[in-house]
């Protein structure tokens, strides 16, 4: 393995008119932390493009919509060995992200920023949201034998091979993938099949503040539809790559 202190680091955050988080967030980001920084924009009308591209980062403008497609899009910018995902809405924060880093650098293929995990704790989630997070967690960590607390908060840290490894990155990759493409995202199906091939998985704790500014786009019922379908369906055909 290469050195992991030689691994660069590229940041990915994706955005939709989030100015008003972006012109909180992103000044707390350190350029030493990263080596890469990528914003995938899913159309802003906000000025949120502006301010990516007055600041001098790379800006991939989305084509399709959906979180998912927006990171498949930006996959093939990424030059960096560990990719972290990070939403400036708020809801991750930035200083979090060399403790993030210094524990994929340990070797891990995946390392999750939990929002349950010690003394963490979520001021964003309501009664469904709370309930559907640590439902899909028990489900994986029964049909996996995994150790989550949580499996589909979006920041966290990934191995860059590891991404195609387990069939992101380019789109959908199965039949039935084709009518989720839009509500899974890399968060969820890296936690069932990171888990599903025994991979290293970490976390670390982290609080999840409120939302800055902007709207929460996810509609939560299509979201744990699709998620649990495909949990089942991925256990009972037994999808390996």
């Amino acid at each position: 393995m290469e050195n992991e202190n030689k691994q660069k680091i590229t940041l990915l955050i994706p955005t939709f008119n989030e100015i008003v988080g972006m012109k909180e967030i992103m000044p707390r980001i350190k350029k030493e932390w990263y080596d890469q920084l990528i914003v995938v924009d899913g159309n802003s009308t906000d000025g949120t493009q502006d301010y990516v591209e007055e600041h001098g980062h790379l800006l991939v403008k989305q084509k399709s919509s959906g979180v998912r497609p927006a990171l498949d899009e930006a996959f093939p910018f990424i030059k960096g060995d560990i990719v972290i995902t990070f939403t400036p809405d708020g809801n991750s924060i930035p200083e979090l992200i060399p403790a993030l880093i210094a524990k994929m650098r340990e070797g891990y293929d995946l390392v999750i920023v939990s929002r349950y995990l010690g003394n963490a704790v979520s001021e964003d989630d309501d009664f469904v949201s709370g309930k559907g997070n640590r439902l899909f967690t028990k489900l994986i960590n029964f049909f996996y034998d995994g150790n989550y607390t949580d499996t589909l908060v979006g920041f966290r840290g990934y191995r860059k091979n590891m991404i195609t490894e387990i069939g992101l990155g380019s789109g959908p990759k199965y039949w039935f993938e084709k009518y989720a493409y839009t509500y899974t995202s890399w968060d969820f199906l890296s936690s069932l099949r990171c888990a599903k091939r025994k991979l290293k998985i970490g976390e670390i704790p982290g609080d999840e503040p409120s939302r800055i500014g902007g709207k929460a786009m996810v509609p939560k019922f299509k979201v744990a539809s699709v998620c649990g379908i495909q949990l089942l369906i991925e256990k009972i055909i037994n999808v390996k790559k």
